[in-house]
């Protein structure tokens, strides 16, 4: 089948040809992409928006074997911000007009800091006056929790299933009754009950991912019906269990990072796509790679750089040392030269949401 056929087949049978899709390189690769690019030109425009990134803690109850903030991780300083210091890098996104900030933090499920989230949250929507957006990824929760956070001023919500195969779901968690699938699946659920703008996740080229589970994986999203997708390529971290893969490389990372996101794109044209940072680890323009294979959503790191080394899911991660402002302009100036531009003092909401998901009268640009 020819790459133009496959491409095709994406919005017919994507089962058929997703996996060899995925796994392309060189010219073909470049072909989905620019495939991609001029569906997301045509379904959503030219318009990316930034989400201010502010890493709250990283204080963690899981300990996944990938992740550099995994709880057994005991070389790692922990932190749990202030709510002077999440005000101080909300202030920098409204002033710089990202339009929308995302808390992320470590999975915490403790009372106390679902409360303090929740104080933030008013605050935040207060000071603000409901001018900036707020997206979060703090993991499973109880669905009582959510409505908590939503009631608080939160609309938005992130949590990446990392893979649907629960064989592989297995193999890059603990077993010891708190890694399960099926809790993690639930609380997708929970988010839609709860009219979020439901936005979900995979983990890219872990080990011995096959190309047909690599598609299963990406085929979940679609078929959960997501709003948005934050998605990155598997990078070691060196402080855990999965440090020594050797068949890792970080160009054929890239490669299938980029393939994801013009898949995902090809197959719901109208849903918000994140170009990851962990795209920019693998090549200095990654990001801007990654919006010119249909994604639209990028998010820059607000957080105070002190705490920025202590927030290190994967090696090799961008930007370290670099400031809020540093960074605004480098990522300016990025998207600029995609031909692209930035969608100022807007929340960009997912478009797809206010198609399917949201109450006909709901609308916010």
């Amino acid at each position: 089948m020819s790459i133009q056929h496959a491409i095709e087949a994406l919005t017919t049978s994507p089962e058929s040809v997703l996996p060899e899709l995925l796994m392309l390189r060189g010219s073909d690769a470049e072909t989905l992409r620019k495939e991609a690019y001029a569906v997301k030109k045509s379904m959503i425009g030219q318009t990316v928006y930034f989400r201010g990134i502010i890493e709250l803690s990283n204080i963690c109850d899981k300990n996944c074997f990938y992740c550099g903030i995994r709880r057994e991780n005991h070389d790692l300083k922990r932190y749990l911000l202030t709510k002077d210091e999440v005000m101080a890098a909300a202030h920098f996104a409204h002033n710089a007009r990202y339009g929308s900030i995302v808390l992320q933090a470590g999975e915490i499920t403790s009372e106390n800091f679902v409360a303090f989230v929740e104080e933030i949250l008013h605050a935040i929507h207060t000071t603000f006056k409901g001018e900036l957006g707020v997206t979060l990824s703090l993991g499973e929760q109880d669905e009582a929790v959510y409505q908590r956070w939503f009631d608080a001023g939160a609309h938005r919500y992130l949590l990446r299933i990392e893979t649907t195969i629960e064989k592989n779901y297995r193999r890059l968690h603990p077993q010891d009754g708190h890694h399960e699938i099926a809790p993690r699946f639930e609380c997708l659920n929970r988010l839609r009950r709860g009219g979020w703008q439901m936005g979900s996740g995979i983990l890219i080229g872990y080990p011995e991912q096959s190309p047909e589970e690599f598609a299963q994986d990406l085929l979940f999203l679609k078929n959960c019906d997501v709003d948005m997708v934050g998605m990155g390529p598997f990078l070691p971290h060196h402080q855990t269990p999965m440090a020594q893969w050797t068949e890792y490389d970080p160009a054929v990372q890239l490669d299938k990072g980029l393939n994801a996101v013009a898949c995902m794109r090809l197959m719901m044209p109208r849903i918000n796509i994140a170009s990851s940072t962990a795209l920019q680890a693998l090549h200095p323009r990654g990001r801007e790679l990654g919006i010119l294979a249909g994604a639209n959503i990028i998010m820059p790191n607000i957080t105070d750089t002190q705490y920025r080394e202590s927030y290190q899911l994967y090696d090799g991660k961008p930007a370290l040392n670099e400031n809020a402002e540093e960074s605004r302009h480098a990522l300016e100036a990025s998207i600029l030269r995609t031909g692209e531009t930035i969608g100022y003092g807007k929340w960009g909401d997912s478009r797809y949401f206010y198609d399917v998901h949201a109450p006909k009268k709901e609308h916010h640009e």
